[in-house]
């Protein structure tokens, strides 16, 4: 059963760049949409990104449009999210998940594989 490790936050001050990861491991990430998701203490699972393994069709919430970019390595059967402009708004816990196919959709209940988040901090 594939299992899902994000890395890569910390804290930062506003303006400044982070790239988060998600490594699989007992499975494939391919023939799999994987998204990224995360939540502010007191608030809703919010969808952030989303990349379609094959093709890398994207799709971005309107909050991060323009400042976060995914991509994957199909090597390392990793999924890549570079947060640049960071601002104090996007703090929050970062999730990776799988989809339970290709297709991309911003609705978490299309994930069934959850990662266990990484703390993002931006401070002002």
């Amino acid at each position: 059963q594939v299992q899902l490790v994000e890395s890569g936050g910390g804290l930062v001050q506003a303006g400044a760049s982070l790239r988060l990861s998600c490594a699989a491991s007992g499975g494939t990430l391919s023939y799999y949409a994987m998204g990224w998701f995360r939540q502010a203490p007191g608030k809703e699972r919010e969808f952030v990104a989303a990349i379609r393994w094959f093709g890398g069709t994207t799709d971005y919430a309107d909050s991060v449009k323009g400042r976060f970019t995914l991509s994957r390595d199909n090597a390392k059967n990793t999924v890549y999210l570079q947060m640049n402009s960071l601002k104090p708004e996007d703090t929050a816990t970062y999730y990776c998940a799988r989809g339970r196919s290709q297709a991309i959709f911003r609705d978490k209940n299309q994930y069934d594989r959850w990662g266990q988040g990484t703390q993002v901090t931006v401070s002002s």
